[in-house]
């Protein structure tokens, strides 16, 4: 029983989710409060959609969930959930759709998955192993989704994981058809790497790690020098960067410390880092701004904080230090929740468990740059009382993730609470206190490879585990 879904309905979703997305970058560019000049398909990724294989799978035996199950009407009952989730997924491309009952059916597609980013594998029936098992012999990151009564072969799949060609394989068993979006996410993040280009503006780049980095995901480092951004800020539009500079000064609660002629430089180069992703086809910059790019001899044009700051609120990344380990958990973030990562130098206080993550460069819009602008005043880079840097109010309350890309072959990370964004005098500009899930004298006795650790909104945990399992990397709770 081979049933190929209606190619009309599919290109008609396909048709509606590119609206959604060009709709989508447009109210970005509407409503940030730095008015992007690049077109996102989604955070972090401005060259393709994610191409996903979704299969509806099922065995030759029809007795299960029920004698007599109609295939079809299984599928169908699935579409609902997908339009509920469309704008999750409009970044998405199913290029293969197919209902699929046998291993030989699934050994005729073995092409067409091989040129997709992953495969939805969605269990309808019984017995399906064997069928299984021919799709991930394409090698492509798989995730198969079960709800309960599909069937008994979940009862392998921990087995599978643990072999050859399961190597690359996940599932999730839930009720909950809406986590089909998570099935997605970690296959999204693994396309956001292969296609991710970072500019490391620097006199010293990390040849292995660059090295590592393009080997295991494909992710492209550039070192590029204080001659470029030099030709970038030169070329910026004079009355551009007076209107930006307006805005981040019209748009602040505050203006504490800098002038408004080092806002305007601040600001002139925020634009000129756009400048160098777009000419570079790129979506990250980073700076060796307490190394190589300051010292006597060679300074840019002005602190790089704001100009980071302003690539986190339109969807692309600007990351601290050169810190390219960040760099790399700033782009899986964005793959797993569309949101940019907040860079720490982080303090520990076992009084309440609690970790004071402490850093002088946040986003203004830490929750995505569809989501709402968040309070902040111009203040001067902490350390040096020079330059500028937005002090962000972000918000208390939600639970959030703390993780590091050590290398290409461990992540580690903690979760916890934010319960205080501090805005004192110690430490650095930007502050939140975050009550850590586990053990606090723990967390810093595991503490290892570096200070710097990124922080996204949301308990990403399970999205990390995915990614981890999909990508072959040990992920170690720090905290437990």
């Amino acid at each position: 029983m081979n049933q190929e879904i209606q190619r009309r309905q599919f290109l008609q979703i396909s048709a509606g989710g590119t609206a959604m997305a060009l709709g989508a970058a447009n109210l970005m560019a509407a409503q940030c409060c730095a008015q992007p000049t690049t077109r996102l398909i989604s955070p972090g990724c401005r060259r393709t959609k994610v191409k996903v294989a979704r299969i509806y799978v099922a065995g030759p035996r029809t007795d299960w969930p029920r004698p007599g199950l109609d295939l079809a009407a299984e599928v169908r009952s699935y579409q609902p959930v997908f339009d509920e989730l469309k704008d999750e997924l409009k970044d998405v491309e199913f290029t293969v759709d197919r209902l699929i009952t046998s291993p030989k059916e699934a050994e005729a597609i073995q092409e067409e998955l091989k040129k997709a980013d992953g495969v939805l594998v969605i269990q309808l029936g019984i017995t399906i192993h064997n069928i299984l098992v021919k799709i991930l012999e394409a090698g492509k990151p798989t995730v198969a989704f079960a709800i309960p009564y599909s069937g008994h072969d979940w009862a392998s799949w921990g087995w599978l994981t643990k072999q050859p060609i399961g190597a690359h394989f996940d599932a999730i068993l839930t009720s909950d058809r809406k986590q089909l979006a998570a099935a997605i996410r970690p296959i999204r993040a693994i396309h956001h790497l292969r296609e991710a280009k970072i500019l490391d503006v620097t006199e010293r780049l990390p040849v292995e790690f660059a090295k590592q980095m393009k080997e295991k995901f494909g992710t492209e480092i550039k070192q590029v020098g204080l001659k470029d951004v030099e030709a970038a800020y030169n070329a910026v539009d004079e009355a551009q960067a007076r209107a930006e500079t307006d805005r981040w000064i019209q748009e602040a609660t505050k203006i504490v410390e800098p002038s408004k002629e080092n806002i305007y430089k601040s600001c002139r180069q925020a634009l000129a880092f756009e400048k160098m992703l777009a000419d570079e086809d790129a979506t990250v910059l980073t700076v060796d701004c307490y190394g190589s790019m300051w010292d006597k001899t060679i300074r840019l044009p002005a602190y790089p904080c704001l100009g980071f700051s302003r690539l986190n609120n339109i969807g692309l990344g600007g990351i601290c230090e050169s810190d390219l380990q960040s760099a790399m958990t700033h782009i899986i973030y964005q793959g797993l929740a569309g949101k940019p990562g907040f860079i720490s130098d982080p303090t520990i206080d076992d009084s309440n468990n609690s970790i004071i993550l402490a850093h002088c460069m946040a986003a203004v819009k830490i929750l995505g740059p569809e989501q709402q602008a968040f309070p902040y005043k111009l203040r001067t880079v902490h350390e040096r009382q020079e330059g500028v840097t937005p002090q962000v109010r972000m918000p208390i309350g939600p639970k959030a993730t703390q993780a590091k890309l050590v290398d290409a072959k461990l992540m580690v990370y903690f979760t916890g609470q934010v319960i205080d964004c501090p805005d004192c005098e110690r430490g650095c500009r930007d502050k939140l206190t975050i009550r850590i899930d586990g053990d606090g004298e723990k967390l810093w006795r595991n503490w290892s490879n570096g200070l710097h650790r990124v922080t996204c909104y949301g308990d990403l945990h399970k999205d990390l585990e995915r990614f981890c399992r999909l990508t072959k990397i040990q992920l170690v709770n720090e905290a437990v």
